[in-house]
Order: C-alpha cells, then sequence, then structure tokens
C-alpha cells in the first residue's frame, strides 16, 4: 500500500504572480516502495465551454474552444528508486510565473469560463504495479499594483414602476407601485461587499418578498461568434412578506470567492457582472431592475 499527497506550505492557499510555491510531496508506504521517478508540473489554463443552446448554432468554432494555457512548470522531484518503509516528504520550490505573452488571471470557477490553477504530482512504477498521482488546486489573486487609486463611488439612483419596465406584456400584470433606491457604487471592490437600499413608496398589492441576485454573464467565442449567457451565482431575499411604504430596507452582498472575480475581458473570452433587483408581488408575479457592476480587486 502507498499514497501521494502534496502540502502547500501556505495554508490559505492563495498567491501571487513572482510568488514561489513552495511545499512537500509526501509518500507513505507500508514496506519499501520501488518508482520509476515523481514528477511534480504546475498547471494553470482557461478553459471555455458552449452552453446547450450554443452548440448547435456555432459548431464553427466549437473545435477552436482549445483550453488556454497560462502556465506550464514541470520538475523532477525524485529520480528513479527506492522510498523507505513509512512516510517521505520531498520538499519543492516552484515560482509563479506565466508563460510568455500570458497573464495570470485571477482563480475563477464558472459554468462556461473556468480559471484553475493547480499542482500535480506523478510517480511512475513498474508494469506490474499502479502509477500513483494527487493533484492539489491553488488560488492565484492579483498583484496589488505599486499605486493604488483608490476607487471612487459610483452610486446609482433608481425608481422602478410599471413605467419604468421595458417588457410592454409584465406592464399589464403589474399592480400600480413604485420603489426607489440606491446601490452605493456600481465599481465595487471584490472583497468588500455591495450595499445600498430599497424603499416600497406605494404599492396596491400585497409583497411577498424582495431579493438581489447576483449573476455572472459568461461570453465565449472567437472570429466566428460568440456565445453569451448569463447565470445567477447567488440570490439574497432582503424583505420577507407585505413591507411597510416609505421604509428603508439596506441592501448588503458578500462576493463569493471562488464563483466571482475581477470583471475579466479578453479576445477569447469575457467575464461580467450584474446585479438584479427583484420585487415579486403575492400572486408570484415580479419584476427586475438589472443594473451591470464592475468588480475590482483593489
Amino acid at each position: 500500500m502507498a499514497s501521494l499527497d502534496i502540502r502547500l506550505k501556505k495554508v490559505n492557499k492563495i498567491y501571487r504572480d513572482g510568488d514561489v510555491v513552495a511545499g512537500v510531496v509526501v509518500v507513505q508506504s507500508k514496506g519499501e516502495l520501488q518508482h520509476q521517478g515523481v514528477t511534480l508540473t504546475m498547471e494553470g489554463s482557461v478553459n471555455l465551454q458552449l452552453s446547450a443552446k450554443s452548440v448547435g448554432v456555432f459548431e464553427a468554432f466549437y473545435n477552436s474552444l482549445k483550453p488556454i494555457q497560462l502556465l506550464f512548470y514541470p520538475l523532477e522531484v525524485a529520480k528513479p528508486g527506492k522510498f523507505p518503509n513509512g512516510k517521505t516528504e520531498i520538499p519543492f520550490e516552484v515560482p509563479l510565473k506565466p508563460k510568455p505573452n500570458k497573464t495570470l488571471y485571477e482563480t475563477y470557477h464558472g459554468v462556461f469560463v473556468n480559471i484553475m490553477y493547480q499542482l500535480k504530482v506523478d510517480m511512475k512504477r513498474s508494469l506490474l504495479s499502479k502509477d500513483l498521482s494527487k493533484q492539489c488546486e491553488f488560488i492565484v489573486e492579483y498583484k496589488e499594483p505599486v499605486q493604488v487609486e483608490k476607487i471612487k463611488p459610483k452610486p446609482i439612483n433608481f425608481t422602478i414602476s410599471p413605467e419604468t419596465l421595458t417588457n410592454l406584456k409584465e406592464k399589464e400584470k403589474v399592480p400600480k407601485f413604485k420603489a426607489r433606491g440606491k446601490l452605493d457604487s456600481s465599481t465595487l471592490c471584490i472583497t468588500k461587499p455591495l450595499t445600498g437600499e430599497i424603499v416600497i413608496e406605494q404599492c396596491e398589492a400585497a409583497i411577498k418578498s424582495i431579493e438581489i441576485q447576483l449573476v455572472r454573464v459568461e461570453t465565449c467565442g472567437c472570429a466566428e461568434g460568440y456565445a453569451k449567457d448569463a447565470t445567477e451565482i447567488q440570490n439574497i431575499q432582503i424583505a420577507d412578506g407585505d413591507v411597510m411604504r416609505g421604509i428603508s430596507i439596506p441592501m448588503f452582498m458578500i462576493f463569493p470567492r471562488l464563483f466571482t472575480c475581477p470583471t475579466l475581458s479578453t479576445n477569447n473570452f469575457k467575464v461580467e457582472f450584474e446585479v438584479n433587483v427583484v420585487i415579486i408581488f403575492h400572486d408570484d408575479h415580479l419584476v427586475t431592475e438589472n443594473f451591470p457592476v464592475k468588480l475590482t480587486r483593489f
């Protein structure tokens, strides 16, 4: 019996361009373990995929959505030989540097865009024994610039009423109502919460719920065309039941770490974000106001 593991020195596994990723490869075995060499590979890539609705439409570039390799660094950590009985720790250090003309984007787990960095250790063994391997993901964040310009808040004041709705079918079904509010800024630091408020000034019908949704808009493509898909990341209820009129209801949303990243736009893909303010009436009819937002790291 034998096992492999990767342990990083940094407990939070967060690294930035230029850092050294250090840790140990742990080999555990009962009895002596013969092997044909141990290699460690550090990889970073952007994986793109099309949604089911886009596959037929974009057959032309379906094959061109190959992973974009940002980082590849192989390393031999042990030459062929034997490991003794018990536990063996092999230290390693790998510089975190992108391939030429590539950028280390932040780690991001999306639906159609995935930016992932990982270490993989492989142990080759003789024909009769099974090769061993182990993977470990680590997180990449942007480096703080030398001069950080403070983000100036760009507040968005809004009013929602039947007159502001763009969908004509909605207008006929919606009761008379008026809501006003504001988002404190449309440019947001990813480590700080989204804040704002909403006030229901008047409403003929009973309100069931008020919610704020965070939506990612992912675009994949190339010269032949682009596929754009919006998917919900999280939904937070900020009011339950028929709220009092004229009372300020606060908005507060923390951005989930792996499912958001600073807004990103490249030749092959984009990751953008939007916030929806949703008012649900008692008959389950709802109205939505949409706000594009820009996320930044600093």
